[in-house]
């Protein structure tokens, strides 16, 4: 019988774990801590080391805190439509929320789901459960490092990489965009090879095909499509300045009355000469925008306008026929209502009514098309046109907005003026009327819109 002795040791399989210590790298809090002056009692009663001592100690202590009459939340209810009519809708919450983003529903789980593994945590190693390491787990992971499984890893790794790269490539994306326009109208679709002016969209799935034939609205499948414009430009409407501006009084220019006045719909501003010390503002930012690119550069100067209506609501009512292009009756003097003194030539005549500054200002000529006025024309609903001056086909006919800007009564600006006094009464040269005549556009406003209608057609950058 051979002995004990000589046996060999029994072997026992023991997992190798690592203990690691994550140490904080936050920096310490930036503000020093606070001193407080507190009685000494000593230390033999342990009335500092008490579970109460603390919360006594918070209560009797005030806050320091400065809080403002706005509680640092400065509100401004200027420019928020109908507020001051009485209609809180502008301020009182969407009934139909946007979306939220992804990485933001983490932060509103409720406290009931907090500590319970879900799939959005399941992917943070910091926060599953520890586990040990297994003998399967670790021969797993040593055939995962072999040679066979690293090349795996990485021929997948370029595929995803190459897959990634031909999204973001510039030529991809465009036969993205043109392939929008060849699917809506497959008649102007290019075939051709792909050239400077010209490129091929892509091939439109048919999926795509059939969302374009039967659209469907994204949430609501009960809604049906009723009518569809296409959006075109008027470019017969474009101005020689190029596009529109949008002014917003911040109160009523007029007296209040139960009925709309009809003199507003055909008033004029007229812009006067920019302030000394808004020009010098301008011109400091623009200089200091040059200096060092990374500063905002001065957006559109801040103007004052004199404001000016017709005398009577019959002169309202002929200007509108004088801009009006189907009225028949558009170019007869008799639609003039006053003679003017110095030539006694047909005139409309406008009187001042008071001075505006600019409240708020955004846009500029750069920028015209990020937002556009809209108007839907259907001509078969249109009853009875008179001579079909523009006859138009139905679309909805976009607008550029050069300027948006909210503009409010000027105030007395100079030393020693009573208050509440208009600055128009401190203005020695202001005009109190204007001598108006309607006419056509001349050969220099003509040039100007044909240079617009030309830049939309072609776009901003000269490609069609």
């Amino acid at each position: 019988m051979a002995s004990s002795a000589s046996r060999p040791p029994k072997a026992y399989h023991q997992d190798y774990i690592a203990r690691i210590r994550y140490s904080n790298t936050l920096p310490p809090p930036p503000n020093p801590p606070k001193l407080l002056e507190l009685p000494n009692t000593g230390l033999a009663n342990g009335h500092y080391t008490a579970a109460g001592f603390a919360t006594r100690l918070s209560r009797e202590q005030p806050l320091n805190i400065e809080a403002d009459a706005e509680l640092g939340m400065p509100i401004d209810l200027v420019g928020m439509p109908g507020v001051f009519d009485g209609d809180e809708s502008a301020i009182q919450p969407s009934s139909h929320p946007p979306p939220l983003h992804p990485h933001d529903r983490a932060l509103l789980r409720p406290l009931a789901t907090l500590g319970k593994p879900t799939s959005l945590t399941s992917g943070v190693s910091f926060l599953r459960r520890t586990e040990y390491i297994s003998s399967e787990t670790g021969r797993n992971r040593i055939e995962s490092t072999t040679s066979k499984g690293l090349v795996r890893s990485t021929n997948n790794a370029k595929k995803r990489r190459r897959s990634d790269i031909s999204k973001d490539d510039p030529i991809y994306i465009l036969r993205s965009v043109v392939k929008g326009f060849d699917i809506a109208y497959p008649r102007d679709a290019y075939t051709g090879p792909d050239t400077q002016n010209d490129i091929r969209g892509a091939a439109p799935t048919a999926a795509e095909l059939d969302a374009w034939n039967n659209p469907q609205h994204p949430s609501r499948s009960g809604v049906k499509l009723v009518d569809s414009y296409p959006l075109l430009p008027d470019l017969e409407a474009f101005p020689d300045s190029g596009g529109y501006v949008v002014i917003k009084f911040a109160t009523n220019p007029v007296a209040v009355s139960d009925t709309y006045d009809n003199r507003l719909s055909v008033g004029l501003l007229r812009p006067l000469e920019l302030r000394p010390e808004l020009a010098a503002a301008n011109e400091a930012q623009r200089a200091a925008h040059e200096a060092d690119p990374s500063k905002p550069p001065p957006g559109p100067p801040l103007f004052d306008y004199e404001y000016f209506l017709p005398e009577t609501a019959e002169a309202a009512r002929n200007v509108r026929r004088k801009l009006d292009v189907n009225d028949p009756e558009k170019d007869s003097p008799a639609l003039y209502t006053d003679a003017s003194k110095d030539s006694g030539e047909p005139i409309f005549k406008y009187n001042r009514l008071r001075a505006y500054e600019t409240a708020m200002q955004s846009g500029g000529a750069d920028k015209k098309y990020e937002e556009l006025a809209l108007a839907l024309h259907d001509p078969e609903s249109v009853d009875g046109e008179t001579d079909g001056t523009r006859k138009l086909q139905k679309a909805a006919y976009f607008y550029p907005v050069l300027q948006k800007a909210q503009i409010r009564a000027r105030r007395a600006v100079k030393v020693g003026v009573a208050p509440g006094m208009m600055d128009e009464d401190l203005e020695a040269d202001k005009v109190d009327c204007l001598d108006v005549v309607i006419r056509e556009a001349n050969e220099s406003e003509n040039a100007r819109r044909a240079e617009h209608k030309e830049e939309c057609e072609l776009g901003p950058d000269g490609g069609a």
